[in-house]
């Protein structure tokens, strides 16, 4: 089996790579800090693919500690990045913090395994086309100013990725521009797990509908939409999950060579009260929510044209967004039950 390493593994969307990566028949090897994430998630995967998968806590910001991985997995093949802190709303905030992450990991990362030949998943965003200029948004649209510290460090790491490719790099790139990941597995063994407070929408909710928190803020309803929220493209993490596996499979075709990029989404729009309505029609709770002022970072529709992952991916989005809320529901009582 060959070997991937999946940085950020004990994350919500690493942990369910890790189970698609296991069922593709590839070996995968989680790098995590734990810094978001919660080491329990480890049987909880082992629970879903019969064996716990290997396990390193490695600060992927720590220059040493990531050369010191590269000798401890000399054999790895592949490697899926997704090591990121990844809230719009908090890199506001801290800014520093995302930029000392997300760039020293990445790079350190590729530095480590530098001369190799491997095949390399990079975790992007849609957040690079900023407010894009027509909808739905194509890998040809044009990259705009970052409206975030989080967005600038997705759109500077894939900078940083096409000039090692154009350097002559033995690496080959595909960075994936998510949409909106939500849900979980349907065993309801992983999904999102934040620690502290929710910086995302749908954990939000159920935490709301669970009583753990007193209601949801619905960031502005005076937007030019249809019902004044902002609209995204959300899109199941298990289909997501998928994406990876098709993102390797691409890789490994003597044909692929160099870098490209794939918008990873459904290519349909879904508003903040609508996915509040589709929540409480897939779960029959109704929810605690209030409008309140617009947050800084946040733009105000994409969603994404998903034709070339289609076509040269050979893989779509297969769940809609009533699966998508029931399971996060489902996921979100199983917290409550077990107090991970």
């Amino acid at each position: 089996m060959k070997k991937i390493l999946v940085t950020g593994g004990l994350g919500f969307i690493g942990s369910h790579t890790v189970v698609e990566l296991v069922k593709a028949g590839y070996e995968p090897v989680i790098v995590d800090d734990l810094s978001n994430s919660h080491i329990s998630i480890l049987d909880q995967l082992a629970t879903i693919i019969g064996f716990k998968p290997v396990f390193h806590q490695v600060d992927l910001a720590d220059e040493a500690a990531v050369r010191q991985l590269t000798i401890t997995e000399p054999q790895v093949e592949g490697i899926i990045h997704f090591a990121a802190f990844k809230a719009v709303g908090e890199s506001v905030q801290f800014p520093l913090k995302y930029y000392r992450n997300n760039f020293y990991s990445l790079v350190n990362l590729l530095n480590a395994y530098y001369g190799k030949s491997l095949n390399f998943v990079f975790s992007s965003s849609c957040t690079v086309y900023g407010q894009p200029d027509q909808l739905p948004v194509t890998e040809d649209a044009p990259v705009k100013p970052a409206q975030s510290p989080y967005g600038n460090t997705k759109q500077v790491a894939e900078e940083i990725l096409k000039d090692m490719i154009a350097s002559g790099s033995n690496y080959k790139v595909i960075s994936l521009r998510y949409f909106n990941p939500v849900g979980a597995h349907e065993s309801a063994l992983i999904g999102e797990l934040p620690l502290g407070v929710p910086q995302n929408l749908v954990p939000f909710i159920t935490q709301t509908a669970i009583g753990k928190r007193e209601k949801v803020t619905v960031f502005g309803d005076d937007y030019n939409t249809p019902d004044g929220s902002c609209i995204r493209d959300y899109i199941h993490v298990v289909d997501l999950a998928k994406a990876h596996v098709a993102a390797l499979k691409l890789m490994e075709q003597d044909s692929f060579t160099g870098y490209d990029v794939f918008n990873i989404g459904t290519g349909k729009g879904t508003s903040v009260l609508e996915i509040i309505q589709a929540f409480e029609r897939a779960t029959g709770v109704k929810l605690n929510y209030t409008v309140g002022p617009r947050r800084g970072g946040d733009v105000e529709q994409v969603w994404g044209d998903v034709t070339k992952s289609t076509e040269k991916l050979n893989w779509k989005a297969e769940l809609d967004v009533d699966t998508m809320m029931s399971s996060a529901w489902a996921w979100e009582k199983a917290i409550a039950q077990k107090a991970l």
